[in-house]
């Protein structure tokens, strides 16, 4: 069974982070949800990116803050994709995004906005990259960008101005 692991660095991420499971969900894509620091519990870390990654987990998404290097250990633990959401928990969260994004040559982690948009941001990659293999996830994709931007045309339609 193939899935996405979602770790969160504190359980205090997950009221923003419930926002990438419920988009994971509106996909069809099954998910793990935990908690596990990089720096209060880094064997419990390696240990669980170690044991999904051999039960199918095919992308993973680590959100933290402050000195958020929770990404950056699960890139160094797999060779799936890992994206790093960063987390408003000091500075407006520009530390965490630093943190995030500022990887080593070679130890990509592709990161997102910080906060809510940036975890459902990290959903919508993690079922693009899935949908590279999968035509009903890829239609999935494509439907819901049409359905996007006819919300778009809706609300301009009920407020729009134009000169003839």
């Amino acid at each position: 069974m193939s899935f996405v692991s979602i770790i969160m660095g504190s359980k205090s991420d997950y009221e923003v982070m419930s926002e990438c499971a419920k988009t994971l969900e509106k996909f069809g894509i099954k998910y793990e949800l935990i908690v596990s620091s990089a720096h209060r519990s880094p064997d419990r870390t390696k240990e669980y990116v170690k044991n999904a990654e051999s039960r199918g987990a095919k992308v993973f998404i680590a959100a933290a803050g402050m000195a958020a290097h929770l990404a950056g250990v699960v890139a160094s633990l797999t060779y799936k994709p890992v994206i790093g959401v960063p987390m408003d928990a000091s500075l407006g969260g520009l530390d965490s995004l630093l943190s995030t994004v500022q990887m080593p040559s070679g130890m990509p982690v592709a990161t997102v906005a910080i906060g809510k948009a940036g975890a459902v941001n990290s959903a919508m990659l993690a079922v693009q990259i899935l949908a590279i293999n999968d035509e009903g996830l890829s239609k999935k994709l494509k439907d819901d960008k049409r359905v996007k931007a006819d919300k778009v045309e809706e609300d301009s339609s009920k407020i729009e101005v134009r000169l003839t």
